[in-house]
């Protein structure tokens, strides 16, 4: 184990100057090494490129080749911008990120934190990292669940970029438990959640179509807002243009007890394939979502696709 430690020391330790580095740099010089690494990460290594032409021929399956390789450069254009970006969020001032990051109808989600706690529910579409921002505009205490990284010193790293921010980072395994010991001691919070990741198919308790193909669907936000009566916003990312996103709040409910079973999860899923089909580019293709579409269970082929 000591060994182990002393490893990720030595990589953060030399990774983290190079890191400052790239952090410290105007916009366009931080683009100009997202366009290098574009040659080097797709057109050299290939990076997952064979998942990411088996999803987009997956879900795609009536577009012209030409089209999907179209939308696969596209693509990986954006993975390095949005990979560079979350470099630059360690130094990033916040006039800076204001202007690259618009806030659309935040008085809505303002309005909603009022009444008690937010479930902010996040895709893997576009720059949802520099959400952070949100936090300065809130009266609730801010959190964001993440992934724990294994390397403890970017661990760390991360905790304390997103501290910066007003943000405190909740490890996915520690997410249910924490909200409900804030509901049962009245603190109100609102929790940002990226939430179409793959659960495992054999713990999966909803499967549904996403994107024209039924797989296992992650719905513990809808199980936590209809257990705690929570409110549940869609957060909607749109790229304007290179370094410049927009965020929406589009409302799912205002209270998820007087919600049907699936509501929640199903207005998510059609709210997040709206945006990818408006223009593919700019979702996480690189994600393994579809990974488990073989296994599915004969009550879920048997339902209802999504309306």
């Amino acid at each position: 184990m000591l060994v182990i430690i002393r490893m990720q020391r030595l990589i953060y330790l030399l990774s983290y100057p190079f890191l400052w580095f790239i952090s410290l740099l105007p916009f366009p010089m931080v683009y100009a090494f997202s366009d290098f690494a574009y040659l080097l990460v797709y057109r050299i290594f290939g990076y997952r490129k064979k998942v990411v032409r088996a999803n987009l021929s997956l879900v795609f399956p009536d577009v012209k080749e030409q089209e999907l390789l179209r939308i696969e450069s596209r693509f990986y254009h954006h993975l390095c911008d949005m990979f560079l970006e979350s470099i630059k969020t360690m130094n990033i001032s916040e006039a800076s990120l204001r202007k690259r990051y618009h806030l659309e109808n935040l008085s809505l989600l303002q309005e909603m934190e009022k009444k008690g706690s937010v479930l902010v529910l996040f895709s893997h579409y576009g720059n949802w990292e520099w959400s952070i921002l949100v936090n300065r505009f809130l009266s609730s205490k801010g959190y964001a669940v993440y992934q724990k990284l294994n390397n403890i010193y970017f661990d760390r790293l991360i905790k304390r970029i997103r501290g910066r921010w007003n943000t405190t980072l909740i490890p996915q395994k520690e997410a249910v438990r924490t909200v409900m010991h804030n509901e049962k001691s009245g603190q109100s919070g609102v929790y940002g959640l990226v939430s179409d990741q793959s659960p495992q198919a054999h713990r999966a308790q909803y499967w549904a179509p996403f994107m024209g193909v039924t797989v296992p669907i992650f719905n513990g936000p809808e199980s936590l807002a209809r257990k705690l009566g929570l409110s549940v916003v869609y957060a909607r990312v749109s790229k304007k243009s290179r370094g410049h996103y927009a965020l929406e709040f589009v409302p799912i409910c205002k209270d998820g007890r007087q919600t049907r079973n699936h509501e929640i999860t199903d207005q998510f899923l059609r709210l997040t394939e709206a945006q990818i089909r408006n223009d593919p580019a700019f979702y996480l293709w690189t994600h393994r979502r579809w990974k488990h579409r073989d296994k599915v269970p004969k009550s879920a082929k048997e339902a209802s696709p999504l309306s």
